[in-house]
This record gives structure tokens, C-alpha cells and sequence, in this order.
């Protein structure tokens, strides 16, 4: 497949796994230490009520835009929405567990594999590069220099600094003005159906799913991508990538 001249590539859970596991398991394994301080629920009733919480909170489009901007606040009150909802409604304790529940993240969080050396071989070939990511600055910048991503890309855009975020139109559009490239030579790659696919394919841009769970596409997706790919490397023409150091 004959590469664009322009990839966007999103950064979490695209190029950057949040944890490992399913998002159930992260909580349940967050909860562990405050195993006695739960009474008589359960690590796994309550993981699985913190959980259900945060499905709530994030399905709504307006909440899930407010929410990330802030998000050790939002988490915060997801982490007490949902123990209160398991019958613990202690405001000190979900503070405590929200908290834990960060730095385990902060713990797990890795590259997948081949994102430097996928990145460093399309700059190789001349594709120009951009990162676009929603979030906080506080929260985004300190990834992007972590796993040394930055020198990576000619363009980084985060939402709380551009003041737009996926997905609405103008969040791909400018990139695409920047580089003064149409949306016909240029390829998003992301995990996020809505954001990756479904809002930027209306502006003709290619979509690329990352399936890292390979999970396949559900049933209610709601748009197909152009492309599915299980990991990185497969967006090469080939798929053997010599191994770089950051």
C-alpha cells in the first residue's frame, strides 16, 4: 500500500498502552490494597461498581469532553459515584483509591511495540508526522516526554492547548491546513472508532484502526474503517522494522 503524505496518529492506546488488561481488572487490582477498609463488599463488587460508574460517566459526549479536561477531578468523583453506589460512601476513601488508582497507571503505562521504530522509519520515507491527542497539558505532556515522542512529530496537538478536540472537524482540519495537505493524502491511526474513524473519514481523511485487543469490530461500530491493523508495524509496507533506541 503506497503510504500518504501526511499520518495522524493518536497517542493513548495507539501508541501508548494505559494498562494492562481490561479497565475491570486495573480497578480490581487498584482496590486490593483497601481490601479492609471495603467492609463487607467485595474487591471485585466493588471494582465492577467503579466501573459500571465510569461507563455512565464517559457515554455522555458533554460530560466525557468536561471530564477529561479535568480528569483527576472527574475520576475522583466516578471512584465515589461508584463505591457509594456499592454502599461505601466515604469521600476520604475514594479520594485515596482514585489516587491509586493513577499511579498504578502511571506504573503499567508502556509503548507498544514498534511505535519508535514504526514512527522513525515513515520519517525515513518522508511521511510527515502529527500527534493528536485530547486531555489536560498537565497530563499529556509528561507522556509525550516519557516515551520520547516528541522529536518524533513535526506537529503535537492537544486539546487543552488547541482549544478543540477530536471530534470535532476543526481538530483535523487544522492539522491538515498546517501542512497544507488535502484529506486525500492524509491517514489517521487510532483505537477510538468515533474519533478515528467515523468523524474524520466524514472529511474524506483514510481511517486506520489500531485493534490492540484484537477484538474485531463490534457490531454497533459506527463507521467501518478503512483499514485494521493489530499492531504498529503493519502500517509499513513491510512489516520488518529494524529495532531503535529512544
Amino acid at each position: 500500500m503506497t503510504l500518504p503524505r501526511l499520518i495522524m496518529f493518536d497517542m493513548d492506546d495507539t501508541l501508548i498502552s494505559s494498562y494492562r488488561g481490561e479497565p475491570k481488572t486495573v480497578w480490581e487490582r487498584t482496590l486490593a490494597p483497601f481490601e479492609a477498609e471495603l467492609a463487607n463488599v467485595t474487591v471485585a463488587a466493588a471494582a465492577e461498581a467503579i466501573f459500571a460508574a465510569a461507563q455512565r460517566f464517559w457515554s455522555d459526549s458533554t460530560r466525557h469532553r468536561e471530564g477529561r479536561l479535568d480528569l483527576a477531578r472527574t475520576r475522583s468523583e466516578i471512584t465515589h459515584q461508584g463505591l457509594s453506589a456499592a454502599g461505601i460512601a466515604d469521600r476520604a476513601l475514594s479520594a485515596a483509591v482514585s489516587e491509586a488508582f493513577q499511579t498504578l497507571r502511571d506504573q503499567e503505562m508502556t509503548l507498544f511495540p514498534d511505535a519508535h521504530e514504526t514512527l522513525d522509519s515513515l520519517r525515513e520515507r518522508g511521511v510527515l508526522l502529527a500527534l493528536i491527542t485530547n486531555g489536560q497539558s498537565k497530563m499529556q505532556r509528561p507522556k509525550i516526554e516519557r516515551f520520547a515522542l516528541e522529536h518524533r512529530f513535526e506537529h503535537i496537538q492537544i486539546e487543552e492547548e488547541f482549544g478543540i478536540g477530536k471530534p470535532e472537524p476543526q481538530s483535523y482540519l487544522n492539522i491538515l491546513e498546517t501542512f497544507d495537505v488535502a484529506a486525500a493524502d492524509s491517514w489517521i491511526v487510532g483505537d477510538n472508532l468515533e474519533w478515528e474513524v467515523a468523524a474524520p473519514q466524514k472529511l474524506g481523511i483514510h481511517a486506520v484502526w489500531h485493534d490492540h485487543k484484537a477484538s474485531g469490530l463490534p457490531p454497533d461500530a459506527p463507521a467501518v474503517p478503512d483499514r485494521i491493523i493489530r499492531g504498529l508495524a503493519e502500517i509499513l509496507p513491510e512489516t520488518t522494522i529494524a529495532k531503535t533506541t529512544a
